[in-house]
């Protein structure tokens, strides 16, 4: 069963969708909190485990980030990871506030950049009881090194300058400056997903304003990884995901409890909607989520 919802975050409304267990349960539920890519929507892969998880007795909130989707905010498109952050939050105070959730009993998962997000989230929002990613990406990293780390030094400075840029073409009333970030530099795979049938939706991955640039390349995901201890940390990735060295390192530097978990065969964006490779990750965050969000 789903339900559309709305609920705030730093004065916006966003719009939500709420997958609870059908047929109903008279018991307070555990909740999991969805967060889904960058570029995307909540109808796109952050739905496809939200409904999942929901079928294994969770209830699980996805939702569009602030300037994006079916959410409030101006520029439309703006990814500030700072924002994202804080609607996670929200999210969580939302949940914690329906009579059908267990207030002590909410995890959060977080899909490519929301595998930055929702640990970023968690280090300070204790209400987050466990904390789970899918193929993480860390988009400051992304931006300042590249993919890989294989960047020209000069693009970040070149980066930054455009931004700067851009917010003083604002500033004078001009249109905001906005460039496509789906272009032929990002992987096949990716550029697959999001501009064919396999995953398009048209609210999704629209042209981003530059000004975005400098907001996500002050931005650390994993930097106080180690807050989230000793509340659980599971980050899966696929064996042959370009972004996996990702997880390994923010795995690295958190604290125990903690564990990476490899699906062999699956890359970055097949463990978005491949039903292979979704089913074994839903397998292993529902143990995970079993576990520690149990009624105590």
């Amino acid at each position: 069963m789903k339900t559309e919802v709305t609920f705030p975050s730093s004065d916006l409304t966003l719009a939500g969708i709420l997958f609870l267990p059908d047929p109903p349960t008279a018991d307070r539920l555990p909740a999991v909190v969805v967060g889904h890519p960058s570029g995307g929507v909540k109808e796109q892969t952050a739905s496809i485990y939200a409904e999942r998880l929901a079928r294994e007795g969770f209830a699980a909130l996805v939702f569009d980030a602030a300037y994006q989707g079916e959410s409030e905010g101006e520029p439309r498109g703006l990814e500030d990871p700072f924002q994202r952050a804080e609607d996670i939050k929200s999210a969580v105070s939302f949940l914690a506030t329906r009579d059908e959730i267990d207030p002590d009993r909410i995890g959060a998962l977080g899909i490519c950049a929301s595998g930055g997000y929702v640990p970023y989230a968690a280090q300070t929002d204790l209400r987050i009881k466990a904390v789970a990613t899918i193929s993480a990406g860390d988009l400051g990293s992304v931006m300042r090194d590249g993919l890989g780390r294989t960047q020209d030094p000069q693009t970040l400075r070149s980066m930054l300058q455009l931004a700067n840029a851009a917010r003083t073409a604002e500033a004078r009333g001009e249109a905001v400056p906005r460039q496509e970030w789906i272009t032929e530099a990002v992987d096949a795979e990716t550029r697959e997903y999001y501009r064919t049938p396999r995953g398009h939706h048209p609210r999704a991955v629209q042209p981003w304003p530059v000004r975005t640039l400098d907001q996500i390349i002050q931005y650390d995901s994993y930097a106080l990884i180690h807050l989230i201890s000793p509340r659980p940390l599971l980050m899966i990735i696929g064996s042959d995901a370009n972004t996996a060295y990702i997880s390994r390192e923010a795995i690295a530097k958190a604290t125990e409890p903690k564990e990476l978990f490899v699906i062999d065969g699956a890359t970055h964006v097949s463990l978005y909607d491949k039903d292979e490779h979704v089913t074994r990750a839903i397998a292993k965050l529902t143990t995970h989520f079993t576990t520690h969000l149990a009624d105590i």
